[in-house]
């Protein structure tokens, strides 16, 4: 099938925001995705976010996000893939394939490091990765929310 990728653009913002619930809704998610259109209009127009689009036969089939940072330990920067999805009527096409090329082909200039964090139960995620040739390592992730740091500088 064929399958066009492309940058989203701030016009792209409710479709991304669209997907982007839709794999939040998979992953139990959905209740902390507080993002708008508007908050992804502004995304879409940074040159630091990657967002990439893919089409099959003029229907959104899945995106990769990511966010160019520095990567410290190196003194350059890194592309932090945030999501990979793709809508279950294209899985298994080859879709998510071509958002990882094309996401390479845009770090690969810098010769950007690609990095992600993926679930321990997610083992399609692991096959997937493992056949693109990625490292995978066992780490935890850890987040920090505003309401319970906030508890501890008050004690």
């Amino acid at each position: 099938m064929p399958t066009e990728i492309r940058r989203a653009r701030p016009a792209d913002a409710e479709t991304v925001l669209t997907m982007l619930q839709e794999l939040a809704a998979y992953q139990d998610q959905l209740a902390y995705v507080t993002a708008t259109v508007d908050h992804w209009r502004g995304f879409l127009g940074r040159d630091d976010v990657i967002v990439l689009i893919a089409v099959v036969d003029g229907t959104p089939a899945g995106y990769v996000s990511s966010l160019r940072r520095p990567y410290l330990w190196v003194g350059g920067d890194q592309l932090a893939l945030d999501d990979l999805y793709v809508r279950e009527q294209f899985r298994d096409a080859g879709v998510g394939r071509q958002l990882m090329l094309e996401l390479a082909r845009h770090a690969l200039p810098d010769r950007l490091v690609i990095s992600w964090g993926l679930r321990l139960e997610n083992q399609s995620g692991y096959r997937f990765y493992h056949r693109l040739g990625a490292t995978l390592t066992t780490k935890t992730t850890a987040s920090w929310s505003p309401d319970i740091y906030a508890d501890q500088l008050a004690d």
